[in-house]
């Protein structure tokens, strides 16, 4: 669970930053970002679901996945892996798609994780760019959103 004394934040309108020490060892914190099967568990805000979750988890991978929200409404999003390096670090772009598949935004994601003594400290790091006018109200949730993804990861491996 995210706890505000132990996460900390950073936010901007264009920049978040979440540090959190997770209770479980940090290849399976890595395996949920990088398996599709683990991914699509806890990817999205709370009440949300991943039907579709596709990752292509090296140099270049590609990644699609279809958010689902309580209301039905399907939120898509494309990105590319970047850089890969097991078990500590995963850079990934992501962008939230309009209906031609075109990109909203671009979010470039930094996930960075430290063994401590059997606990793992996720760092994340994204920075918004690109942003079109269609896809401003996305951003809105953003903060928010992300905190509760953390937390269904956290609550995914411990």
């Amino acid at each position: 669970m995210l706890k505000e004394s132990k996460a900390k934040k950073n936010i901007s309108d264009r920049e978040l930053s979440i540090t959190q020490v997770v209770n479980a060892p940090r290849e399976l914190v890595f395996k949920a970002w990088t398996d599709k099967k683990m991914l699509a568990k806890w990817w999205g805000p709370n009440g949300f679901t991943s039907p579709v979750c596709e990752m292509d988890a090296r140099p270049n991978g590609k990644i699609y996945i279809d958010m689902k929200a309580p209301d039905g409404t399907v939120y898509p999003m494309g990105g590319e892996v970047h850089e890969i390096s097991a078990p500590e670090k995963f850079v990934f772009t992501s962008a939230a798609l309009d209906e031609d598949n075109r990109r909203l935004f671009e979010v470039m994601n930094a996930v960075t994780l430290t063994d401590e003594s059997g606990k793992t400290k996720l760092t994340l790091h994204i920075k918004v760019s690109k942003i079109k006018s269609p896809g401003r109200h996305h951003l809105k949730g953003m903060n928010e959103g992300w905190a509760q993804s953390i937390e269904r990861l956290i609550n995914l491996v411990e």
